[in-house]
Order: C-alpha cells, then structure tokens, then sequence
C-alpha cells in the first residue's frame, strides 16, 4: 500500500492567507473591499505568530527535544518567515501603488509626510494641544544595556500594541551616550486623523506619522537621532490551570495578565533605526527571522474601520441584507413554526432575527419554565445574553456554558460571565481540560399536551455581528430523540453521567472521531462491493492524521470523494495510488466560510450532517463538538443545493494540486461563470419571496400526563 503522507499544516495555514491576500490583490474589487481582506490578512499573521510559532518556539526550547523534530521546527520557522516575509512585501506594494492612492481618487485620501504647509498648519497644534498631553513617553535605557531583571520578561512592551520608539542624545550635554525612549499608542485612542471633511471628500492622517514627525517635543533638551514605530507580539498559547476550581476565573484573569508579558515571538517595525532595532531584539531575544520590517501603516487590522466611514459607497461592495427566512415571517410564534417541522438558517444570507427571536421570546414567554445555552464567542452588546439576563430576572430556570477558554474572547466572556450570574443565571464553565466548542441551545415550554423542549443547533456561534458575515448553518427542531439528547448534553456539562452515547447527536470528544471514520470506512467498504461510495464534506480545517488515512483508504477503495476546506488541508490528493479520488477545494470569497456539512451517499440511503467540528485533533479530541444528522427531507434538499452550489464555483473556489500548491478555478470554454455566495444569496432571495412550504406537525411524545 502506498505510505500515507501530509502538507505541513503551517505551511498550509500560510498558503490560506495567501488566498485571502489574493483577493485583496484583486484590481477588480473596490479599493475599500481589497483593503479589508488585506486587515484579515494582517490579523490572522498575528494569531499566527502568537500561537502557532509559539508553540514551535517553546518546543525547540524544551529539553530533550529530538534531533529531527528540531530540525524540522527550524525548517519550518525559516520557511514561514520567508513566506510571510514575501506576501508583506506584496501586501504594501499595492498598498502604496493601488489602495491607498484609488481610496484618493474616490475622495477618502490618506495625507502622509511630508504634509503641505496648510496641513501642518492644522495638524501640528492638534498634535501639542492634544496628543502631547495624553501619551507617556517612557525610559528604555542605553542601547548597550542588559535588559532589566523581571520574571515578565521586558517591561513596558505590552503584546500587540503598536509604539513609536526615539533614539536621543543630550543637546548641551557633552556626554556621548544614547537613550531610547518608546511611547506607546493605546488602542483606545483613534488613529484616524481628519483634516479636511466635507461631502464626498475626506482627508485624514494617521496619529502614527505625527508622533514620529512631531514626537520631539516629549524630550526637551534631547536631540532625536532615530525614530521607528514596532509592534511585538508574544507567546498567546496560555493554559488555565483548570485544577483551581475554586476560582477559576481568577484563574483565566491570571493567564490573561501572563499573555500581555510573554516571551516575544515576532517584531514588525518601519525602517528607520538599525539601533533601535537591534536593542529592541537583543532585549527581547529575537533573532533576524523574527524581524519584519515593512513600509507602510503598520497594524492593518486596527485599520480595518475605514470601510464605516460614512459615504463613499463607490469604493465599497454593494451593502448585504440578509433576507428574512419565509417560516419566521409574520407574528407566528417560533414555537408554531418549530412544531411544524425542522427550519434550517442559512447565514449570512438569511437574517439571524429568528435565533434572536428564539430567545427573546423564551425570556418573554410565561410558559417558558427553562432555557440552557452555550456561549463560546458572543458580540459586545449580545442580544442573546441580554435575552437570558431578562429571563432569568423574570424568574425562570436558566443556565449558561460559558466558555472562559475561548481563545482572545476570555476577557469579554468573564464580563458576560459576570453579568449573567448577577442576574440569577446558573453559569458553568465548561469542563476541565476540554472546550465546550459545540452550539447548542433548549427551551422548554409547558403546553397542552405537556412539556415541549424546543432545540437550536448550530455550525457557528450565538454573535449578531458575525452572523453578517460569517457563512453558517442552524437547525430549529423540537424533535423529541433531539430533545432528550439536549437534555443528556446539558445534564453531563453540569453534573455527573457514566453515558457514551446519545440517540442522535454525537458528541466530541468521547464519540465524534470514531463516528467519522466509522462513516468514511462504511463508504470504502460499501464501494468495494461495488455499490457507489461518495463522500462529500465543507469544513475550515483537515488536519486530523487517522481522519486523512480513513480517506486514503477510502479513495483507494474507489470511493469519489469532494472536500471543500476553506484554510489547514493537510492532506494530499490526487496522488496515484495514494487519492487520486480525492478532489480539495477552498472557496474564498466575501463571506469566511464557516458551516461544516458533512454527506455520505451510504448505498443510496444518503446521509446529510451539520456540525460544530473540523477534522481536527483538537475538535476531535480536546473539545466537546456535536454532530447533528439532518433528518427532514426538506432540509436535506438545502444541504444538497449548498454542496453543489460550493463545488460548481468557478470564480472562487481555489483547488489543491498534489504538490501543495494552489490554482484559481476559472470557467474553461463555453462554462459561464458561477459563483456560490452569490447564488446562495440568490437562493434565500426566492425564498423570502415565497410562502412557507407547511409541514404536518410533529407527533411528539408527551412528558407530562394531560392536564399537567
């Protein structure tokens, strides 16, 4: 049998933000949309330093580490940072030749030095009247000094904030030393700068090229010999210490203070000062790998707002509205709806108003007597915690899995934390040493015919603000085996249970890896009989070993199988003898792909399922995931559309080559150009503008004797 192999899945990670940066790249595409998957480019750089080169660095750094692993974090570092290092490079060539000076023409012009006299006239009182007083310069000490002796490493650096750094000597002084000096730009203050507004034009600066340009004043009596701006970032790969049960918030408080002092893993800085610089790593024990010096705003994401400014719809996209969902529309309540039969939502280009709705109306309903929920990543002024809080202060028995571990969301997930428990909501933080990644939410109803648990279910999480923009699925169902495995969910986060298995959904970490292979073998072994084996699956990342050696062997056996992974594909296709079954794309495109889908032909008797998880070790193994199989008929036949619609894109939709690398699909002859998102929009587009296809209502077997 040919040997299983795989792409490095850093590597991999890279060549998915260089598809992002692709788009950006695009001349076609207006100038504030290019500038937008430019920010995401930016942020996804810094996640990946802070985490994934972290982890490599801390490995080569343990003791007893192998000779060959070590060589390989080392090849793989190098390699990264050359990568990175060339796709910067491209990135602020277009900035300066493209973007910025296409932003000018459609009247949103980025003014920077040197500034005409009548700007400077404006800009530099501003500077000393308001800027001069609010930052802090602070001492750095002598080029040639040893760095201080902290257990947080580096003082005054704080991870990810953007500083400008001054290289002074005394003026009257005859002391020949040098001093560095850094004064930090909090985020809290606005980097944009106006200068000039009116009607379809805006002119602005940015604070940045005052504080180097004027940023003299903070030193009287010293002369500035360099002057830079940088960014550090640092070691984001914190564990909680999950034995303290006792205060495990405090706990999480304490892992964020450690982030912000961290070892540092990557510096990005403007030219401008070789000593600077230099002292910088010294201090800060980075090597020349670490160093990104780029020409250029530095901290894109941070940038990302100049698309809410008001007006220039030219050099945006045509604005997104959601459709409403035709089953949610009109004063029927979500509970009528949801008795009729299965809804599926279709994010983004369906509204989230019902999973809002779902709350809302659970918190206002007397005949509501509990709502449980999951909440890993929510927004900052979240309707659904809101919904909660109301309800639980109205007296009904709520509780809430908040997830304090969700990475660069701990903060805003204790403040809801907070929040909710003042409001009389039972709060639990998950579990020890595991995620609880999956989205699940159950409200239970009295009615007639006794107690109803009525379910959501969801690909993506309960956040308002990403539901604009993040493509995912959800499912509204009050089936009672769905209903009863709710309950089972809920019933093991909080309390105890010796339970492997529910009747439908199943479960990470203790079920789900198995169940997927398990789906993958019955497909190779159906298709070695000679009945037709097709696999279908969309999710954001293919890293899992045992998963990629069960499609191996599927393809071996003749099974056809599509894979639409938008970022990490570790594995190989279309290798003979290996998969050349296996076909890998990745859409990218206006909306993050973000829905998993997951299809087995299964002799005929085909198979739809949503889930929370990729196939991923850490989803698979360390996280508490949900698989949810797709029962109605009529919502297997959305699924199918989705699928077909993803792997007929032909302007999107990136394909994977065996040897790692990757090729735009562009429409081959006579083949018209199709895109999915925009047909996917289409699709919920008819669908608003037809009735709700009725369902017969569910027979659901009674919790309570009638009359109860």
């Amino acid at each position: 049998m040919t040997e299983y192999r795989c792409f490095n899945r850093e590597l991999s990670w890279i060549n998915y933000n260089n598809r992002i940066l692709e788009e950006g790249l695009r001349q076609d595409l207006p100038p504030l949309e290019r500038f937008r998957f430019f920010s995401i480019v930016s942020s996804n750089w810094d996640e990946f330093f802070m985490v994934r080169v972290a982890a490599l660095k801390r490995a080569l750094s343990a003791d007893g580490t192998a000779g060959a692993t070590e060589k390989d974090s080392e090849e793989v570092l190098t390699a990264a940072a050359d990568m990175i290092r060339s796709m910067l490079a491209r990135l602020y060539r277009c900035l300066a030749g493209e973007i910025f000076p296409a932003l000018a023409a459609g009247g949103l012009e980025l003014r920077r030095p040197p500034f005409t006299a009548e700007e400077s006239s404006y800009l530099k009182p501003l500077f000393m009247r308001e800027i001069l007083s609010t930052l802090t310069p602070l001492r750095f000490g002598s080029p040639g000094e040893d760095p201080p002796s902290t257990e947080a490493g580096e003082p005054g650096i704080a991870n990810g904030i953007l500083y400008g750094a001054f290289l002074l000597k005394k003026t009257e002084n005859p002391d020949p030393g040098l001093f560095i000096s850094i004064v930090e730009i909090p985020p809290i203050m606005d980097r944009f700068i106006r200068i000039e507004s009116s009607p379809g034009r805006l002119r602005w600066a940015l604070l940045d090229d005052l504080l180097m340009l004027w940023g003299d004043a903070f030193f009287p009596g010293y002369e500035v010999q360099e002057r830079m701006l940088f960014r550090i970032h640092r070691d984001a790969d914190f564990s909680v210490d999950e034995r303290r049960d006792e205060d495990f918030v405090e706990a999480m408080e304490e892992v964020l203070v450690n982030r912000r002092r961290s070892p540092a893993v990557r510096m990005l800085h403007s030219p401008g000062s070789r000593i600077i610089t230099e002292t910088l790593a010294r201090r800060l024990g980075l090597g020349t790998r670490d160093l990104f010096s780029v020409e250029g705003p530095l901290n894109l994401s941070s940038l990302g707002t100049l698309g809410l400014v008001p007006g220039f719809d030219q050099l945006k996209c045509k604005p997104h509205k959601p459709c409403p969902h035709p089953a949610f529309s009109g004063d029927t309540s979500v509970w009528e709806v949801i008795r009729k039969g299965d809804v599926l939502l279709t994010l983004p280009y369906q509204s989230f108003d019902p999973v809002i709705r779902f709350f809302q109306e659970a918190a206002a309903d007397p005949l509501v007597i509990s709502i449980k929920a999951t909440l890993y990543r929510t927004s900052g002024n979240s309707p659904v915690v809101w919904a909660l809080e109301q309800a639980a202060l109205q007296g009904k028995h709520v509780t809430a899995v908040v997830e304090l571990k969700a990475r660069f969301d701990e903060e805003r997930n204790i403040s809801w934390a907070n929040r909710l428990e003042k409001a009389g909501v039972i709060v639990i933080y998950g579990l020890a040493r595991l995620k609880v990644h999956a989205k699940i939410s159950q409200v239970i109803r009295r009615e007639a015919d006794g107690l109803i648990r009525y379910i959501h279910l969801s690909t993506g999480n309960y956040n308002d603000k990403t539901a604009r923009f993040y493509s995912d699925l959800s499912l509204f169902t009050c089936r009672e085996d769905f209903g009863s495995d709710a309950t089972f969910f809920f019933n093991m986060l909080s309390g105890y249970s010796v339970l492997d298995s529910m009747r439908r959904l199943v479960m990470a970490p203790r079920r789900l890896k198995q169940r997927f292979i398990e789906l993958i073998d019955r497909e190779a072994k159906r298709a070695s009989q000679g009945s037709p084996g097709r696999i279908i699956a969309k999710m954001n990342a293919l890293v899992d070993d045992d998963v990629a050696a069960a499609l191996y062997r599927a393809s071996q056996a003749g099974v056809k199988i599509n894979l639409n992974i938008r970022g990490i594909c570790t594995l190989v296709p279309g290798a003979p003898g290996l998969s050349e079954n296996i076909r890998v794309i990745s859409i990218v495109d206006r909306f993050l792909e973000h829905s998993r889908i997951f299809y087995f032909n299964n002799g005929g008797a085909e198979e739809f399922y949503i889930s929370s998880a990729d196939w991923m070790p850490r989803n698979l193994e360390r996280r508490v995931e949900l698989l949810i199989p797709m029962l109605d008929g009529g919502v297997q036949e959305e699924l199918r559309r989705i699928l077909d619609a993803y792997f007929t894109d032909n302007t999107q939709a990136w394909v994977l080559k065996e040897d790692g690398g990757w090729n735009r699909r562009n429409p081959q002859g006579d083949e018209k150009p199709f895109r999915a998102q925009e047909h996917l929009q289409k699709l919920a587009e008819k669908a608003a503008e037809q009735p709700w296809k009725t369902k017969q209502a569910f027979i659901i077997r009674r919790s309570l004797p009638p009359g109860t």
